[in-house]
């Protein structure tokens, strides 16, 4: 009976989001029908209480102040200054300024919090920069589309923030726990860069010109904006100096004080970020209120309970029941955006994980880890829409470039379950 309803609820809520309906309004239409045809309980009281518990959750206050944040270093120059700190520091390596788009997006995702907006901001500036000086087109985007997935990993992070409040798990923590994991698979990215350029020789244009080292350190001034507001931002953190919500403050006063000396914010410019930041939020804020309500009709019903009780009948051990979720999570992210997988599973998977002896603080980064897989999976992968816009490529052909860097994340989901404390040593040293 609980297979059938579930299944029912699952055509319904595809049959919704087919029809093209808003998927925030999409989950509220599904947590409805449920409600009113297998409860007792008033529909429109528990939708009213519980999106209005969601939404006023001060956790939750971190979310639209990140996104204020990146908004207003999207529309400043700091990506052009990452390529010009960057580029010198990588011309010796195996792959040359390919490295520059992995490492821009490695940096840009310490203050960004988006993984759509950093793949964007890189590209920007990198895909004509390397284009103009003869690089491979379909590694250029291939590193792209994977590298710019670092910004649901490095924190501070917009899908962290949503899964500790579903999870009730310590966003601070959370962040620190992206950390390593999130260097891990940037340095995994350039590994695969390399071995490329060593089977490719002649395809990564020679050298412009060498550079001294005293040139190279005078060059890299372009990055202490943004290792500035890195420190600033994850230092106050890890130090205890500040929550989440109010290292987002920090954030955004110290990207409002960088556009300002960099000489680009001026009004429309900041009435340009309040706005792309409202409606960022607003379309956020509707999917996790859908989803809260969802969460509660299926409570009500009974189905997370049942369906736990269900896979713990199935005696998964805890490498099979990863590597079932891993593979759930990858054909989810071939429909859904990240924050919709996330919060749409987590009040059936939670007491699953939980039963089977596995950390929430892991679990949030193994999470995070495959969400960021599906970035790149068609036909709904945010990140190849991004360079779609950019190129006017084929969504299939930028998702084929992308295909090895899925690989590498699959690789790393693997070591992280291996070595399960390259996410958990540094937030244990907070307590």
């Amino acid at each position: 009976m609980d297979i059938l309803l579930a299944s029912l609820l699952i055509v319904v809520l595809l049959a919704v989001l087919g029809s093209g309906v808003w998927i925030g309004f999409s989950l509220l239409a599904v947590a409805i029908f449920g409600m009113e045809l297998f409860t007792s309980r008033p529909a429109g009281d528990s939708m009213a209480l519980t999106i209005w518990g969601s939404m006023s959750s001060w956790t939750l206050t971190a979310l639209p102040l990140f996104l204020w944040m990146g908004e207003i270093l999207f529309r400043s120059k700091l990506s052009e200054d990452l390529f010009k700190g960057l580029a010198p520091w990588v011309e010796r390596l195996p792959g040359r300024l390919l490295h520059v788009n992995i490492i821009g997006c490695t940096i840009f995702a310490a203050v960004s919090g988006s993984s759509a907006a950093t793949c964007a901001t890189v590209g920007k500036i990198a895909l004509p920069e390397l284009q103009r000086r003869g690089y491979p087109e379909d590694i250029t985007l291939g590193t792209l589309a994977g590298a710019g997935t670092l910004g649901l990993l490095i924190p501070p992070s917009i899908l962290m923030i949503v899964y500790g409040v579903a999870a009730n798990v310590s966003i601070a923590k959370l962040f620190v726990a992206g950390v390593l994991p999130g260097l891990m698979l940037g340095a995994m990215f350039m590994g695969y860069v390399m071995v490329w350029a060593w089977l490719h020789p002649g395809a990564i244009p020679e050298a412009s010109g060498r550079m001294s080292f005293k040139e190279k350190v005078y060059a890299s001034r372009h990055l202490v904006p943004v290792v500035s507001l890195i420190a600033l931002v994850l230092g106050s953190i890890y130090t205890g100096v500040a929550t989440a919500t109010e290292a987002a403050a920090f954030g955004v006063v110290g990207s409002l004080i960088l556009a300002r000396l960099e000489g680009s914010l001026d009004w429309a410019t900041f009435r340009a970020g309040i706005l792309g930041a409202t409606r960022l939020y607003c379309m956020i804020g509707l999917i996790l209120g859908g989803a809260a309500f969802l969460t509660l009709s299926m409570g009500f019903i009974g189905l997370p309970r049942h369906l736990a009780e269900f896979v713990g009948t199935l005696n998964l051990s805890p490498f099979m029941l990863i590597l079932a979720l891993t593979l759930l999570f990858i054909v989810l992210g071939c429909f859904l955006d990240g924050i919709s997988m996330v919060v749409l599973t987590m009040a059936v998977l939670l007491p699953t994980v939980q039963a089977a002896g596995i950390d929430l603080l892991w679990f949030g980064i193994f999470t995070i880890v495959v969400v960021e897989m599906a970035q790149i999976t068609p036909p709904v992968g945010f990140n190849l829409f991004v360079l779609q816009g950019l190129t006017k490529k084929e969504i299939s052909h930028i998702a084929m470039t992308a295909l090895p860097l899925f690989g590498v994340m699959l690789v790393a989901v693997l070591i992280l379950y291996m070595f399960p404390q390259i996410a958990l040593v540094l937030p244990g040293k907070m307590e």
